[in-house]
């Protein structure tokens, strides 16, 4: 495995626009014989998935007062806090076939190392969640493309919760799904876990002894590293300057829409927003916060044009790879989405 540091001039970038840029840089750019791992620590942000409204993810109003940058990653999955209290941690390697939405083959190595370090309880539970006795520090999402795959996430080392708070939008369908009352009830930091001989670390002295267990050494010379080139950097702030500096790309503009259906299927949260003109459906949107492997206009432009009753609708969501885009779905939960 390869280590790349997130560094430029020497300097560690705390820019979520620019790491993001390198993440995707390293997954479409560079293929290297052995998986790549990025670290990361963001400046306060909000990164949200591929698919998401970033408009019904985000507390605008407090995003603006408070400089908090908003970036769209191209993975699936929520929206997430960044602050200099969180590590992200990003394995990009090839796609095998049959590692896509199996987050614990890509978070196994963090749990055994917060294990080590005294945190008995960490886990992986449900669809993609590192739990601390039941307690979110952790949320994982995935994308692939040409045969490449990225597993990322976040953990919540030493983040301002009340930040976490102030700044996300959740759902009340998602928050009563699971019986409770707000995000402070959900989400917990991993720092007062440790053991008492951890507890002078920060999220970067975590990021150290997390990078020395994961490369099973007792110092930085058994680390494999990659080092980013003056090349690299041109194409990466080319990518930043396309996508995650733009603000089309972070929220995008959204028409309006005469019909909104969203439902929590059994893959995510997934939304719909459509314009039906004479019995035809002549735009479409589709949001959420589900894991897909293609692009979600794929399915939309299907979808586009089809009569507005259920015998269409159903021929044209058969004509669409639902395990591809959505996940482990079936065709009658999105028919009665869309109907």
């Amino acid at each position: 495995m390869y280590y790349v540091k997130n560094e430029r001039d020497g300097q560690e970038i705390h820019d979520p626009q620019l790491n993001l840029a390198i993440e995707y840089y390293l997954l479409n750019e560079v293929e290297l014989d052995e998986p790549i791992l990025l670290f990361y620590i963001n400046d306060n942000s909000i990164i949200v998935g591929r698919n998401q409204n970033t408009y019904e993810e985000v507390n605008t109003t407090y995003v603006e007062e408070n400089d908090v940058k908003v970036v769209r990653r191209f993975s699936g999955g929520g929206a997430v806090y960044h602050d200099m209290g969180v590590l992200n941690f990003c394995f990009l390697t090839k796609d095998d076939g049959n590692s896509f939405r199996d987050f614990k083959k890509f978070t196994l190595p963090v749990i055994d190392a917060l294990h080590q370090m005294g945190v008995e309880g960490a886990e992986l539970r449900g669809r993609n969640d590192l739990v601390i006795d039941g307690k979110k520090f952790s949320g994982n999402a995935m994308y692939s493309k040409n045969g490449r795959l990225t597993a990322h996430g976040t953990l919540m080392f030493d983040s301002e919760i009340e930040a976490v708070v102030s700044a996300l939008k959740p759902k009340k369908h998602k928050l009563e799904s699971k019986g409770i009352k707000s995000i402070r009830s959900r989400v917990t930091n991993i720092k007062p876990f440790l053991d008492d001989s951890y507890q002078y670390m920060n999220a970067k002295d975590f990021k150290e002894k997390l990078l020395l267990y994961i490369f099973d050494t007792d110092n930085k010379d058994g680390v494999k590293e990659y080092k980013l080139t003056d090349e690299d950097w041109v194409k990466i702030d080319q990518f930043a300057k396309q996508y995650t500096a733009n603000w089309e790309w972070n929220y995008g503009k959204s028409p309006a829409f005469d019909m909104e259906r969203s439902e929590r299927l059994s893959v995510g949260t997934v939304e719909v927003k459509m314009n039906v003109r004479k019995g035809v459906i002549e735009d479409i949107r589709i949001f959420g916060d589900f894991f897909g492997m293609g692009e979600i206009e794929d399915v939309e432009k299907i979808l586009q044009g089809t009569s507005y009753n259920k015998a269409s609708i159903e021929e044209a969501v058969d004509k669409i790879d639902i395990q591809k885009y959505f996940g482990n779905a079936d065709s009658k939960e999105l028919v009665d989405l869309l109907y």
